[in-house]
């Protein structure tokens, strides 16, 4: 049987659409919870909605990335598992990599090769396998986490927000780092005009993001402009996506 038939077929859906579901679910509890949490901390609604808002409007430039990212792992793995795997997971190239190493393993190229239904099971199941470390961390380990937080900060708050802020530089740091260096690692390992060209690409749009984001943030906190502030990442990612390509 064709592999792709089997990985866009009914009962692929349905069994993609169980964790979708529960990761549904999830959210719907946790913002639940934080509404509760917000009230007994004497949050009005005014304050409650405000921060809805912006949660919801900071979310739309990701979740296009993540969209546009699917279409991706749509052509490769079929659209039930790329759903499914970037409505968990969230990274288009942790998933690219994993399913390619899956497929690999029985002699099958991804996005080269005609995929066979056994290369397809090895993907998904080392797409699955790989990532369900953190998923089973995060689930035994999130009640743990306020004695680790009191434990490190020893009662300054302000500790564990410089722990938390250093925390957030370093890993947007190495991203940025590893998108900037690409281009002459590429020119190192003496690259194909294919790859030097996506790799120029992934730094242009790395450097313009900073730029646009620069620009947003000056103009917002000059002119007191909220919805700018609220609406500066997505700005960001479209406006670099776009100007990117059309390079």
């Amino acid at each position: 049987m064709d592999a792709m038939k089997i990985a866009n077929s009914i009962p692929m859906w349905l069994a993609c659409a169980l964790p979708v579901a529960f990761v549904i679910l999830q959210a719907v509890l946790f913002a639940r919870g934080a509404y509760k949490s917000g009230k007994k901390l004497g949050l009005n609604d005014k304050q409650m909605k405000k921060a809805m808002k912006s949660s919801a409007v900071t979310s739309i430039g990701p979740s296009i990335v993540v969209l546009s990212a699917m279409l991706s792992l749509l052509v490769s793995v079929g659209g039930p598992i790329g759903w499914m795997r970037l409505s968990m997971i969230g990274s288009v190239m942790f998933e690219s990599i994993a399913a390619g190493l899956g497929t690999s393993a029985v002699g099958v190229q991804l996005g080269t090769d005609t995929l066979t239904p056994e290369a397809l099971g090895m993907a998904v199941w080392t797409m699955i396998l790989c990532s369900i470390g953190w998923a089973l961390f995060a689930t035994f380990s999130a009640n743990k986490m306020d004695k680790i937080e009191k434990k490190v900060s020893r009662g300054n708050t302000g500790t564990l927000t410089t722990i938390a802020s250093c925390a957030i530089i370093g890993v947007f740091s190495a991203m940025c780092a590893s998108h900037l260096s690409k281009p002459f690692y590429s020119m190192m390992m003496k690259a194909d005009q294919i790859t030097m060209s996506g790799a120029w690409k992934n730094a242009l749009a790395c450097v313009l993001g900073a730029v646009i984001m620069f620009v947003l943030t000056k103009i917002a906190n000059k002119k007191e402009i909220g919805w700018l502030k609220e609406w500066s990442l997505t700005i960001t990612i479209l406006g670099a996506m776009i100007i990117t390509a059309l390079v």
